[in-house]
């Protein structure tokens, strides 16, 4: 084995070692302090040892997701076996656009897409994997658009009418992106109020829908979501599908996060009516645990992937080739280069299977209703919603200077500070690095969200309220900002 191969195996050592359960979840500095002790400089080389020595650096500093007080984003530790997938594919450097360069991968691709097409309740429907949610929604935009304006894809938008796109007010803003990445434009986002427990107000749609044809404009597409970024809230899609159906609208549903309940027999029907969509949107690399990135997006009709986004390049797509071309999915993709992230999942699902999985989104689930039910009952935390809907518990905690005070525009005020300074003070501790936001009226406030991995227990639940808790009785009113 020459060096440069036994530096692999070096690397292999060096990540069981950072991210043992001993070593602090995050050891925090600022960005210009961070850049002077890292060694980032890469115009001369060095030998192994000292590259050794960079990069155990490199992960001393960066934060270890693997552990289960990382719960600030969408996402946390990976399956193992989906990390072996990823390793492989990384080690194979396969791209994914031609069955004769990836040949076992292109059927392991259609293999697990029609698996979840099938429990999407699409049978007939197509596929890709994308590299997010945020990539997923063009190609929802571009879907959507090109099903109704086929010539759109040869002559452009100069000649269509002033479309129009309808998502609620608390949807995943890669809707405004893709709307100006497209040419839409943000303002043709017309955004649905939510109620009070954050779905999309389904007579609302209606209403909207009717205002925006009285005015000329062309309702091209309605986003629903299943999972909302901070509440976690699943809108009534068999609501929104009916209004969609009368208007003959497309209807996507934004799944990337709640997706992930369609592995569970126990609360997939909470997702009932997401059968009925033109296209969805999932991503296993949050819920799930795959492996970032790892992103599907499925549309109902069969064909109209490869229609609306092929460019029949002749040195890649050749037709006269001595094998089947229709394995050559490359043409449908909006990327020339893709990674093979559908391994990363199938090997996830070989080893787990349906009931293992089903295990996991279960597991998920009690865990996040352990955690609602203790934040309702434990002293100086609040609940902004007492629905679960996926597993996001969103509270407040209400330290003891600010109880029995009353609760005006000014306190919140100070709540919404107070929430910020809790944070920081978890995060410089290295006790737990959860998120924060305000949304809607209300001030600053928690979400703490649950994932398959790392397989939690009721215990380590208890203790990061207890971190949140002796956080928030450090905060006083001369640490907060004027």
């Amino acid at each position: 084995m020459d060096q440069k191969n036994s530096f692999i195996n070096k690397v292999l050592d060096i990540v069981r070692e950072e991210g043992a359960s001993d070593v602090p979840l995050i050891e925090f500095k600022h960005p210009k302090e961070l850049e002077e002790i890292l060694d980032l400089d890469v115009s001369k080389g060095v030998d192994d040892q000292e590259l050794e020595r960079c990069v155990r650096k490199v992960l001393q500093y960066s934060v270890k997701t693997n552990k289960a007080t990382f719960r600030n984003q969408l996402y946390g530790a990976t399956d193992p076996y989906g990390l072996s997938g990823s390793w492989v594919a990384e080690a194979f450097n396969t791209s994914q656009y031609t069955f004769e360069v990836a040949p076992a991968f292109t059927l392991i691709e259609a293999k697990i897409l029609s698996h979840i097409l099938q429990l999407f309740g699409i049978p007939d429907g197509d596929g890709i994997f994308s590299p997010g949610g945020s990539i997923s929604m063009l190609y929802a935009l571009v879907a959507a658009r090109y099903k109704a304006f086929p010539d759109v894809k040869c002559k452009g938008v100069r000649n269509l009418p002033e479309l129009v796109v309808f998502t609620s007010e608390d949807s995943h803003y890669s809707i405004m992106k893709g709307a100006h990445w497209l040419g839409f434009g943000t303002e043709s986002i017309k955004q649905i109020k939510t109620n009070e427990v954050g779905q999309m107000q389904v007579d609302q749609l209606d209403a909207a829908i009717q205002r925006e044809r009285c005015l000329g404009r062309y309702p091209v597409m309605v986003n629903a979501t299943a999972g909302t970024t901070v509440l976690g809230a699943i809108d009534n899609l068999e609501g929104i599908a009916d209004v969609c159906e009368k208007y003959g609208v497309w209807l996507h549903v934004d799944a990337c996060w709640g997706g992930s309940l369609i592995l569970s027999g126990k609360y997939k029907h909470r997702l009932k009516g997401i059968e009925r969509a033109n296209s969805i949107s999932w991503n296993p690399h949050k819920m799930a645990g795959a492996p970032l990135q790892c992103s599907v997006f499925l549309v109902r009709e069969k064909g109209l992937l490869h229609a609306a986004n092929c460019a029949s390049a002749q040195y890649l797509f050749q037709q006269d080739k001595f094998y089947d071309i229709t394995y050559d999915t490359g043409d449908k993709s909006i990327q020339c280069g893709r990674k093979i992230d559908a391994f990363k999942l199938w090997m996830m699902w070989k080893a787990r299977g349906d009931e293992g999985l089903n295990v996991l989104a279960d597991r998920v689930m009690e865990l996040a209703e352990f955690g609602l039910k203790t934040v309702a009952g434990r002293p100086g935390f609040r609940l902004v919603s007492a629905l679960l809907q996926c597993p996001n518990v969103c509270f407040w905690y209400i330290p003891t200077f600010m109880r029995d005070k009353t609760e005006s525009e000014e306190w919140w005020d100070v709540m919404h500070k107070v929430t910020k300074k809790i944070k920081e003070l978890l995060t410089v501790t290295s006790r737990l690095m959860i998120a924060y936001m305000p949304l809607r009226h209300h001030k600053n406030f928690f979400r703490l969200a649950f994932s398959f991995h790392p397989i939690m227990e009721e215990v380590e639940v208890l203790r990061m309220l207890q971190h949140i808790e002796e956080c928030g009785e450090m905060v006083n009113l001369s640490m907060l900002d004027p």
